[in-house]
């Protein structure tokens, strides 16, 4: 049995290697016996090139110079710089924001924001808890995404259930003591609705926090809402998409009516993601207005909210509209 097949070292070689240590040290062993060149790729299987490269390895760095390791350049002078994606990842695991806010506020392409994440293991947004940051269970998504062609052809509708803070602050603001709701099951703190309808093709969004989602409640919010996209050159809405709830399915018929029959389109039963929209901007409110930072009051968050709509409306980069706001899509 010959020196190569009596090495008692395993290792496992690259996935795409046409080579494992063995087989380079053969073709070394057989280069000193006197073999072409030639002769040795053909038996091996490989080419000129591969058994030169091999034999040159050898010569400089002997045996070692055969094992498998990184095919990483050793110097990489385009690489993104050590500061800038220690920068990249602290603001994502301090604010939870996307690569397109952070390529913005760092000066750096959205892609490259992208890379560093994947590079350093970062979770996607969709993975995280909101208020923890924690890595949860992904929501299921709809296999087809579609845009409609212009504003007002769809809006989507959709109530979020809010817990209520009580005065002096819950525990983001407190901590989890023991005075905390958490701890005191007898405390009684409420929910807010927050009601939201956004237009598919702007992503304009309008959003109240409301002490209901009754019929009559969601009624008023959906002629308020339509109201305030008028406002901003939405001025006749086609179609309105929501869940299959009561309210939505009985109540606002004759809001539809009046506000130019607006046709009323419902989605599939126990298919929450089929109104993806109005889901993800569920999801952003919660991250970017309700948990983004503690407050003391019920009504201090619900005054912040008004602002922060018009920064989302105004201000705030959206992926899905190249990096503008919703503003951008609007008639002028």
């Amino acid at each position: 049995m010959s020196k190569a097949h009596s090495h008692s070292e395993v290792l496992v070689s690259h996935g795409s290697a046409r080579t494992t240590f063995h087989g380079r040290l053969l073709i070394v062993q057989r280069h000193r016996a006197g073999w072409p060149q030639s002769h040795i790729a053909r038996a091996m299987g490989v080419s000129r090139k591969c058994v030169r490269v091999w034999l040159d390895r050898f010569d400089a760095e002997g045996e070692d110079g055969l094992r498998d390791r990184s095919s990483r350049p050793h110097s990489m002078p385009t690489r993104t710089d050590a500061a800038i994606e220690a920068a990249i990842v602290r603001l994502r695991t301090a604010e939870r924001v996307g690569p397109d806010q952070i390529g913005a506020r760092l000066g750096v392409p959205a892609r490259t924001v992208s890379r560093v994440l994947a590079r350093h293991g970062v979770p996607r947004l969709a993975m995280l808890d909101p208020i923890t940051g924690q890595v949860i269970r992904a929501s299921k998504a709809t296999a087809v995404r579609y845009e409609h062609p212009y504003p007002g052809s769809l809006v989507h509708m959709d109530v979020k259930k809010l817990g209520r803070i009580p005065d002096g602050g819950g525990w983001k603001a407190l901590g989890r003591g023991a005075d905390s709701i958490q701890r005191n099951r007898a405390t009684r703190v409420g929910f807010d609705y927050v009601h939201s309808l956004v237009d598919d093709h702007s992503r304009l969004a309008y959003s109240e926090a409301l002490p209901d989602e009754k019929g009559p409640t969601c009624a008023g919010f959906l002629d308020r809402a339509l109201d305030y996209f008028a406002a901003h050159g939405i001025t006749r809405v086609e179609r309105l998409m929501t869940d299959n709830a009561w309210a939505y399915k009985w109540s606002l018929r004759q809001v539809c009516k009046d506000h130019n029959d607006i046709k009323q389109i419902f989605i599939k039963p126990h298919c929450p993601w089929q109104n993806g929209k109005a889901e993800r901007l569920n999801r952003t409110l919660l991250a970017e207005w309700a948990y983004r930072q503690p407050f003391t009051s019920n009504d201090e968050r619900t005054a912040a909210l008004a602002p922060w709509l018009k920064h989302y409306n105004t201000e705030r980069r959206h992926s899905a509209l190249g990096g503008l706001p919703p503003v951008s899509r609007l008639p002028t």
